[in-house]
């Protein structure tokens, strides 16, 4: 074994506590490198194994926090309320435990490898069925592999799970550079594109010449990249959180004007609800991408801030009626939360919003039209704005699938794994 302050090769440049995260090889996971390959393409298995004296000291500092004032006002208009937080730092300090979202992930086929000089993480679980459609899934903010792997078991078994031995998928989920147990890049230049770039050439090195990407959030702004390029052997993306805001509605948005006439019912929804993003839900994205290093500092030193920071959105995109805990439990948003206290990744995650600093939902700032592969949404409830099929049409040129569903939201495969897979099996359907 070797801890990363000690092989380049390894999970990350992380030291927690003066201690470092470890590499474990899994007995039965090595794959042989093609005949051709080189040292640095190597896929290493990996293991999760967080020392003790890490996981002890973040208990003391959860049982430390000093807590503000009580907000002044009822709801959430202020933020995070001081009860809610308090319920689930007090269960942090006292009842989580690490080891079983540990678990979790080592129950599952781990591996790493280098791309482009960064190592990088991910989960690659082969179905059972030898004629599985190769899938990738990237994850978003402030999300992590956590949020996707309850999917896992319905789209590589999907017999297991109400569906057909040809609805299968090979699975693979990458942490993003910065996040979990992936490298935090050392300079600047890895933005979306770059890592749709990564993303292709993982596929190709796991030996698929031929798959389809899926993404929300941030991995709806990756597939599009991925899109975009059009490398050989991608044939389609699946986007829960599309870019498809016309340019005069988002010059609208922009400057702050009222709705515009002429709208459908859907389009009028979408532009309130985007209109709320603008004025009142982006403050934490403003911070990221003006000051990701600044905030980096706090998120960095403070479990309890780092919490309420990642539980307000939480509860902003579930589809829960503002409080994430009616849909996920303490211990898989803490799960989450962990993984980023532990890897040390909160300043390094959010430079990615100040490496890309485009507006995500603006079809032309994302350049939609240049995508000439197959696309399908799925637009789910309680997403961030509900994307109308009128601008969908629009901006993604061929457009193979559009289903608005009745439950879910921005973190679609964490709430709602199995409506998820049923979508993946849908939208995909044509491409096999």
């Amino acid at each position: 074994m070797k801890t990363i302050e000690n092989n380049k090769h390894a999970v990350a440049n992380a030291i927690i506590s003066g201690l470092a995260l470890i590499a474990v090889p899994l007995a039965g996971f090595s794959q042989p490198l093609p005949a051709n390959s080189k040292p640095a393409e190597a896929i290493r298995p990996f293991h999760i194994s967080v020392p003790e004296k890490a996981v002890a000291d973040l208990r003391q500092r959860v049982l430390a926090t000093r807590w503000p004032d009580k907000e002044t006002v009822a709801g959430r208009t202020q933020g995070v309320q001081l009860q809610q937080i308090q319920d689930l730092v007090n269960y942090w300090g006292t009842n989580y435990d690490w080891r079983k979202a540990e678990a979790k992930l080592n129950a599952l086929p781990q591996f790493i490898t280098n791309i482009d000089g960064l190592d990088i993480q991910f989960v690659h679980m082969r179905s059972k069925h030898p004629n599985a459609l190769p899938l990738i899934i990237t994850h978003g903010w402030p999300g992590s592999v956590f949020e996707l792997i309850k999917a896992v078991g319905p789209l590589t078994d999907p017999e297991a799970y109400g569906g057909r031995a040809e609805d299968a998928f090979d699975v693979v989920i990458p942490s993003m550079p910065g996040y979990g147990f992936s490298e935090r890049p050392t300079g600047t230049g890895w933005g979306p594109d770059r890592i749709a770039h990564a993303w292709d050439v993982l596929m190709k090195r796991l030996g698929y010449s031929r798959y389809v990407s899926q993404g929300g959030d941030w991995g709806s702004v990756v597939a599009d990249a991925m899109a975009r390029q059009q490398p050989a052997g991608l044939l389609g993306i699946h986007v829960n959180m599309p870019a498809t805001v016309p340019a005069d509605i988002a010059k609208a948005l922009s400057s702050g004007a009222p709705t515009p006439a002429g709208l459908s019912a859907k389009e009028i929804a979408a532009y309130k609800s985007l209109a709320y993003l603008y004025t009142k839900g982006a403050g934490y994205a403003g911070m990221m991408v003006t000051r990701p290093q600044t905030l980096g500092y706090g998120l960095s030193d403070s479990p309890a801030g780092l919490a309420a920071f990642f539980l307000d959105k939480f509860n902003d995109w579930t589809y829960s009626g503002g409080d994430a805990g009616k849909v996920l439990t303490k211990d898989e948003m803490l799960d989450d939360i962990t993984l980023y206290w532990l890897t040390n990744t909160a300043a390094s995650a959010a430079r990615l919003y100040w490496e890309n600093n485009n507006n995500n939902f603006n079809a032309v700032e994302q350049k939609t039209a240049e995508i000439r592969i197959p696309v399908a949404i799925t637009v789910f409830p309680g997403e961030i704005y509900q994307a109308p099929k009128s601008w969908a049409e629009k901006s993604y040129r061929k457009l193979i699938y559009f289903h608005e569903v009745d439950n879910g939201g921005h973190f679609a495969q964490w709430e709602q794994p199995q409506l998820f897979a049923e979508e993946m099996r849908a939208a995909f359907k044509s491409l096999r």
